[in-house]
C-alpha cells in the first residue's frame, strides 16, 4: 500500500494547520533532545535552531514485508533529512535506527525496519540546513505496516552509459597512530608493526586506497626543548614505501607545550590540552612543515598532503579547551603552515557528528571541509561547501569500539550503502580503520572483539573488507539501473558497471538496512531478486557470482566452525589464512535473467563475460 502527503500548498487531509504546526514544533523539540548541546553529543552541536527550509513535498510511504519505505522530493539547501514517526494518536519522534551520532539521512528512499506489522503509523520528513538547524516538517502520511511480497526486480542496461564510476573509498582510510608501524610487540601472538604495515599495503594494492589518516603525529616530537622528527620520518617513509601518502592530522599536543598535560585521551595518554605558549606551538608547526618539505619535497607535500588541524575538537574528550581556543589553535596553525608553504591545503578539525560546519566555513583559511559521522550515510554538505572539497575523514557503522556489529555482514552492507550514496558528491569517505591492530582503548583481547578494522589481527578480511573488494571490482563505466518492488532502493540496492576494455558487465547487489536491531538474520527482510540485463551483445555469456553473507566470506562463521575462542592456535591461524580468499560461489551460463536470493543482510556480485564456461 502506498500513501502520500498532500503538497505543502494544499490543505492537509490528515491534520489541521494548527495540529501540523504543533507536530512540527514537537519534531524540533525531539531533534533538539537528540542533538542538543549537553546531551549525548557533548558539545558537538550548538543550540537547535529553526531553519528557513520548506517542508519536503511528495512524501510517500510504501508498506512492504517487514518495512515501510519513505521517499520524498529533495529540498534545495538541505544537507539531510530527519524521518519522523508517530503512532496513530501519538507524538512524532525521529525514527531511531540505532546508529547513534546523527539520526538523519542524506536523501530518500529510507526503509524503516523498526515497525510492527499491523500497526498504524504516521510519517513525516523534515529537512536539515545543518545538524542543529531543522526546517519545516511535511504533512503527515498515514500507513499501516505489513504486506508486501518480498520480491524485487532489477533491470541493468548493459549498453547504457551513466558516466565514469566514482570510487570514494579509494581516497583515504584511517589507521591507528602511525608509530604503531614501528611496534615490535605482539597481539594474539601476531607482530603488531609488521601486520599493520601489511594491512595498509593490502588496502592500497587490493582496494586502490591512496592515503592514510591517523592521530598523534606530533605527540612525541618535542623532548627537553628539542625537536626530534625521527619517528615521523620513519612512519612517513614507511607509508610512502607502501605506495600511499599521509593525511597530516596535526595532533596531539606535546606534553612540554601543553597548558595542562594531565588532560589526556586513549590508553597511550595523548594530550588534548591547548598550548601553554601559543608562539611555541606556531614554532613547532612551522618547524614540522619545513621539515616535511625538506625531506619529501615541496611539490609533493603541497600538492598531495592535506593538513587537518586536530581531531574532533567539538568533543571535550579530544579538546580540553574552549571552542574559542580551538579556533585560535586553528588560525595560528594555518598561518604557521602557510608561512612555510602557502599552497598546502589546510582544514579541520575533523569534527564529530557533522558538527562545526558553519564554523569551518566562517574561516577563509579553511580549504576543505572535514567531518565525521557514524551509523548513517554521510550527509550532503554541497549546499554549504561553496565548492570546497568534502573530506569525511572518519566514517563507519558505529562509533563504539568493541561493538560486535563491526565484525558482521550488516557492517558490510552499511558500507556499500554509504559509498553508493556518497559517489559523485564527496571527495573522500574514509572507513575507520584499516586494521584491528589498534590500541586507543587497549590492545585487542581476542580475534573477533568488535574492532573497527576492515582486517582482523592476522590480516584476515572481515565482510566489510570483502564488500570494498567487490566494489573495486566494478568497471570504469557506470550503467543505468532500474529497481522496482518490495524495498527496491531502500533495502535492495544495485551498482552496475561495464569495462570497455573487456566488455565485462559487473552487477553488485545488496540487501541492507540501517537498523542495528536487524544486524543478524532477519527473515522478514529477506528478498528474492530477479535481475534482467538488457542490451548485451548477441553472444553467449558466463555468469560468475561471489557472495558475502552468513555462510560465505564471513570470518565469524569460519572462526566459529574452527571452535572459536579468544585467539587461534597456530594450526587455526593457518586454516584461517588459507581460507582468506574471495572465491566465486558459482559459475553458470547466462541467458537474459537470473533469480538471486538476498537474505538480510547479504551481498552478491555478478559478473557477465563473453564465453560459455560452466562450472558449479
Amino acid at each position: 500500500m502506498t500513501t502520500s502527503a498532500p503538497s505543502p500548498s494544499s490543505p492537509s487531509s490528515s491534520s489541521t494547520p494548527s495540529a501540523s504546526s504543533t507536530a512540527a514544533t514537537a519534531a524540533q523539540e525531539h531533534w533538539a533532545a537528540l542533538m542538543g548541546a549537553g546531551g549525548a553529543q557533548d558539545r558537538a552541536q550548538g543550540p537547535i535552531e529553526t531553519a528557513d527550509l520548506a517542508a519536503p513535498a511528495g512524501v510517500s510511504a510504501v508498506t512492504g514485508r517487514g518495512q515501510v519505505t519513505l521517499d520524498w522530493d529533495p529540498v534545495p539547501g538541505a544537507i539531510g533529512y530527519a524521518v519522523l514517526r508517530a503512532a496513530a494518536d501519538g507524538s512524532f519522534e525521529v525514527v531511531d535506527h540505532g546508529g547513534g551520532d546523527v539520526l538523519a539521512v542524506p536523501h530518500g528512499p529510507y526503509a524503516d525496519t523498526t515497525v510492527t506489522p499491523g500497526e498504524a503509523y504516521r510519517y513525516a520528513v523534515a529537512p536539515l540546513a545543518t545538524v542543529n538547524a531543522i526546517g519545516a516538517m511535511s504533512d503527515p502520511v498515514p500507513v499501516v505496516a505489513g504486506g508486501g511480497d518480498a520480491a524485487v526486480e532489477v533491470v541493468v542496461r548493459a549498453d547504457g552509459d551513466d558516466g565514469a564510476l566514482h570510487r570514494p573509498w579509494r581516497a583515504m582510510v584511517g589507521s591507528e597512530h602511525l608509530t604503531h608501524l614501528l611496534c615490535t610487540d605482539t597481539s594474539g601472538g601476531r607482530p603488531i608493526g609488521a601486520e599493520l604495515r601489511d594491512a595498509l599495503r593490502r588496502v592500497h594494492v587490493e582496494l586502490g586506497v591512496a592515503s592514510v589518516r591517523a592521530h598523534g603525529i606530533l605527540s612525541g616530537v618535542l623532548r627537553d626543548g628539542a625537536l626530534d622528527f625521527g619517528a615521523v620520518d620513519a612512519v612517513y617513509d614507511a607509508v610512502l614505501e607502501l605506495g600511499m601518502r599521509p593525511v597530516v592530522e596535526l595532533s596531539f599536543m606535546p606534553p612540554e607545550l601543553a597548558r595542562d598535560p594531565s588532560q589526556t585521551v586513549f590508553a597511550y595518554e595523548a594530550v588534548i590540552s591547548p598550548p601553554g605558549d601559543w608562539e611555541r606551538w606556531a614554532w613547532l608547526v612551522r618547524s614540522f612543515t619545513a621539515h616535511l618539505i625538506e625531506r619529501y619535497g615541496r611539490e609533493e607535500v603541497r600538492n598531495h598532503w592535506p593538513f587537518e588541524v586536530w581531531n574532533e575538537a567539538n568533543l571535550s574528550v579530544f579538546w580540553s579547551g574552549t571552542p574559542e581556543e580551538y579556533w585560535r589553535l586553528y588560525d595560528v596553525t594555518a598561518a604557521a603552515v602557510r608561512e612555510v608553504e602557502p599552497g598546502i591545503l589546510v582544514g579541520g578539525p575533523g569534527s564529530a557528528a557533522v558538527g562545526w560546519i558553519t564554523e569551518q566555513l566562517d574561516r577563509p583559511s579553511v580549504d576543505f571541509l572535514s567531518t565525521h559521522v557514524y551509523g548513517s550515510p554521510p550527509l550532503d554538505l554541497r549546499p554549504l561547501a561553496g565548492g570546497r572539497p568534502l573530506l569525511w575523514t572518519e566514517w563507519g557503522v558505529t562509533a563504539t569500539h568493541g561493538s560486535d556489529i563491526n565484525d558482521t555482514v550488516f557492517a558490510a552492507t552499511f558500507l556499500l550503502r554509504g559509498m553508493h550514496s556518497a559517489a559523485r558528491r564527496i571527495d573522500a569517505l574514509a572507513p575507520w580503520v584499516a586494521s584491528d591492530h589498534f590500541e586507543e582503548l587497549g590492545r585487542p583481547p581476542r580475534l573477533l572483539h568488535g574492532g573497527f578494522g576492515l582486517l582482523t589481527v592476522g590480516n584476515l578480511a572481515k565482510p566489510k573488507y570483502w564488500a570494498l573488494r567487490l566494489l573495486d571490482r566494478l568497471g570504469p563505466t557506470q550503467l543505468p539501473v532500474r529497481l522496482t518492488g518490495d524495498g527496491a532502493g531502500s533495502l535492495v540496492e544495485c551498482w552496475a558497471s561495464r569495462d570497455p576494455s573487456t566488455g565485462a558487465v559487473g552487477v553488485l547487489l545488496w540487501n541492507g538496512t540501517l537498523d542495528h536491531g536487524k544486524a543478524s538474520v532477519a527473515a522478514p527482510l529477506d528478498r528474492s531478486v530477479v535481475l534482467r540485463v538488457e542490451g548485451l551483445p548477441a553472444t553467449r555469456h558466463t555468469l560468475t557470482q561471489w557472495r558475502v553473507d552468513a555462510d560465505h566470506n564471513n570470518i565469524a562463521a569460519r572462526w566459529a566452525a574452527l571452535g572459536g575462542g579468544d585467539w587461534p592456535a597456530p594450526s587455526q591461524w593457518s586454516a584461517l589464512a588459507a581460507g582468506d580468499v574471495l572465491e566465486p560461489s558459482s559459475t553458470t551460463l547466462f541467458e537474459s535473467t537470473v533469480e538471486v536470493s538476498l537474505p538480510m543482510p547479504s551481498i552478491v556480485y555478478l559478473e557477465l563475460t563473453a564465453g560459455d564456461e560452466e562450472r558449479r
